[in-house]
């Protein structure tokens, strides 16, 4: 007992060093900086393994020899490398630690074990982050995984030790110690190392946030002429703090904010070489201080980025961001400049084939108005910006369906409107849920033709949104809304149903009696609309699976709620 004792302490002792070395390389710039891409090359994983691999080895060397095995902490880094990093780093890691075990004592009494299990380690580590990576459970299956991998290192051990008197005493001494740091140990380096790739989704949400802001201020600018290039320019430089932002058209600068802005006047030719190239090659530049950026020697830009704004595969310009440090055009920058750039698109698009008519000084009003979710365009702009990169022709479509769900949203003066519209609305909505939840939720139309019928805008859409985000996304697996539209007699009948979880009969209680809490305050909403201006109400069954909610409107009602 004393032994075990003495060895759980050497290798706690250990535990400790792999845990400082961890935070060490968790705080450390550049590896946060290699962490946090948003996608590892082949070389980026094989650095990764030969970190966690690393880690694996020293993790042998700090073991202690008990009658010819070591007792040691090399298969924690490896399966926490597989955790966090996935199979590939899991596997190449672990391959890594267990042939270093196997080459410094080939004919050790355990050794075969050893390396077995140390490869097992990585791919143990691997499935978990394939199959754990979002679970709450994470680190208990974890901390188990490591359990049940010494117990079998245990048990082979036994099995294939010609002297069981040793390996009886070997597994005497060594399993509690081992199992017990390994597995504390593979839950402490996951949740120091796993802070560093938080900071990833910190980035993103920040750029996704940056993104809506900058869309927020520029969509009303488009009305004013020229004026809006410049307005667009300060609000990009404003909110990603660069030095100077331009935009321009094929041939002239368009707009130039920022130190330079004397030299580069709106109106003026394109000068620099590298812009006409972009122009020509419809490819993104990254700009170095090598690069010679201005042909001005008083402007001294020493990194930027010069990025083509099309519309479809034709160039409409660019749009231009500079910074007087070098390299600050970081992966982030990079990928929120090309996001920019199609927004830009897109607007340009949309103020010359709709001739946008509202302006954002009542944008404000509307969203209060319309219960307008902000969770939901800062997700619809998270998902575009991913899109970007990997899909641009869907993203594109998606940058559409997100205007015209906005222009319907915040600039619609209309107190009542075409059914037939809000359909369309509904769609658009739907286009980009679907984009992000592709795999989980999918929707059915049957809407009878030639309704006429008016009803107030955004009475059906909130119905829809309740039924994906609080039946279908709340479920396991897969399921469809469907909406229906249809004539029954004189009036018209409209239901949403979705075989999600299913409405408790709390919240059906609670719209009635309109108490319901904020995650919900769409149905009171539209509950209240349709009572005030139809004088009915939301009828709620629950399905079996799921949910169904309806409400009928009498045609010539909302002729009489107007004129009256």
């Amino acid at each position: 007992m004393q032994t075990v004792l003495l060895l759980l302490r050497n290798l706690f002792n250990n535990l400790g060093y792999v845990a400082i070395i961890s935070i060490i390389l968790s705080k450390n710039r550049a590896f946060k900086k290699f962490m946090i891409k948003e996608q590892f090359s082949n070389g980026d994983y094989l650095i990764l393994s030969m970190i966690f691999g690393g880690l694996g080895i020293l993790g042998t060397y700090m073991g202690v020899n008990i009658e010819g095995a070591i007792a040691n902490t090399r298969i924690m880094p490896v399966i926490a490398g597989g955790i966090l990093c996935g199979p590939v780093v899991g596997i190449t890691s672990g391959i890594i630690a267990g042939m270093h075990r196997f080459l410094i004592n080939p004919t050790g009494v355990t050794t075969i074990q050893c390396t077995v299990i140390t490869i097992l380690g990585g791919i143990t580590g691997g499935y978990i982050y394939k199959h754990y990576s979002d679970s709450k459970y994470k680190l208990w299956v974890s901390f188990m995984a490591v359990i049940i991998l010494e117990t079998i290192e245990m048990i082979a051990i036994i099995a294939f030790t010609k002297n069981l008197d040793l390996a009886y005493n070997i597994v005497r001494s060594i399993y509690l110690p081992m199992s017990l740091a390994n597995g504390i140990g593979v839950v402490i380096v996951i949740l120091i190392v796993e802070d560093t790739f938080k900071e990833r989704e910190r980035i993103a949400a920040r750029r996704a946030k940056i993104s809506l802001d900058i869309a927020n201020k520029t969509l009303p600018y488009f009305r004013h002429g020229h004026d809006a290039y410049k307005m667009i320019c300060s609000a990009i430089k404003d909110s990603i703090e660069c030095d100077a932002v331009s935009i321009t058209n094929k041939q002239n600068i368009v707009s130039y904010v920022g130190k330079g802005s004397d030299f580069y006047e709106t109106g003026t030719p394109i000068r620099t070489d590298i812009t006409k190239e972009v122009i020509r090659t419809k490819s993104i530049k990254v700009l170095k201080a090598t690069d010679h950026i201005s042909d001005n020697k008083n402007i001294t830009m020493k990194s930027g980025i010069i990025v083509p704004i099309l519309d479809e595969n034709e160039v409409l310009g660019t749009l231009k961001i500079f910074y007087e440090k070098d390299n600050m055009i970081t992966e982030w920058i990079y990928f929120l400049a090309e996001g920019l750039s199609q927004i830009l698109a897109s607007q340009i698009g949309v103020m010359k084939s709709r001739e946008l008519e509202r302006t954002a000084a009542k944008a404000e009003l509307k969203a209060l108005q319309y219960q307008i979710n902000p969770h939901f365009l800062f997700n619809a702009l998270n998902t575009i910006s991913c899109f970007v990169r990997t899909k641009p022709e869907e993203a594109r479509e998606l940058i559409i369906s997100l205007s015209d769900y906005m222009r319907y949203n915040l600039e619609s003066d209309e107190e009542f409107v075409d059914i037939y519209k809000e359909v369309e609305q509904i769609k658009d909505y739907v286009k980009i849920e679907l984009a992000r939840f592709s795999d989980r939720i999918s929707i059915e139309y049957d809407i009878d033709e030639d309704l006429d019928l008016e009803i107030p805008p955004l009475i059906i859409q909130p119905i829809v949104e309740n039924a994906f985000k609080h039946g279908i996304l709340k479920s396991e697996g897969k399921g469809t809304v469907k909406l229906e539209i249809k004539k029954d007699g004189e009036k018209i009948k409209i239901s949403v149903t979705d075989d999600g979880v299913g409405m408790n009969e709390k919240i059906i209680k609670n719209i009635r009696e309109g108490s319901l809490g904020k995650e919900h305050i769409g149905l009171y909403n539209v509950n209240n609309r349709l009572d005030l201006i139809f004088n009915t109400t939301l009828m709620i069954e629950r399905m079996n699976p799921g949910t169904k909610v309806y409400f009928c409107i009498e045609r010539g009602m909302k002729n009489e709620m107007y004129n009256s």
